[in-house]
């Protein structure tokens, strides 16, 4: 059963990381010479590397509120994972932790779906971070899946 919970942990912290990465990092959206995040349009030509605030538009603060709260719905289902470890009685479930979990899974796929469809139409091709994104949803997904089956035993 140690075992079982420590690759729980692991496959969260891997969904967390991965969640991080996607929601800091600066290439949604990638071109020669330029790439977009949720936060700054780069580009970097003869003069330099120059970059702007990423657009006003509604779309654009919507996937990054999206972004930020699947972040703190996976860290605060985390720490109740860690905290239910130590406190649940013995053949109870992790549904407080697997309701974050599940949030934090609608929240990433939202953000990307958004992304998806609102993005301009342009020549440029979705980046690492997009993807990341969407490996997230699925993965933080499973492990919400989990924590809803899982029983503590001692």
């Amino acid at each position: 059963m140690l075992l079982i919970l420590l690759g729980v942990l692991v496959f969260h912290l891997i969904v967390l990381i991965l969640l991080i990465v996607s929601t800091a990092s600066s290439t949604w959206t990638v071109a020669t010479g330029v790439h977009t995040d949720l936060w700054y349009n780069c580009k970097s030509d003869d003069q330099g590397y120059h970059c702007l605030n990423a657009s006003n538009e509604d779309w654009i603060q919507a996937v990054q509120a999206l972004m930020i709260l699947s972040v703190i719905f996976c860290f605060t289902s985390l720490i109740a994972f860690l905290y239910q470890l130590f406190r649940l009685v013995k053949g109870g479930r992790f549904y407080f932790t697997s309701i974050f979990q599940l949030f934090a899974s609608v929240f990433v796929m939202c953000a990307a779906i958004i992304y998806t469809v609102m993005r301009p139409e342009s020549d440029k091709q979705y980046g690492y971070a997009y993807v990341l994104a969407w490996v997230a949803f699925p993965l933080s997904l499973i492990s919400g899946l989990v924590y809803l089956v899982l029983r503590k035993k001692d």
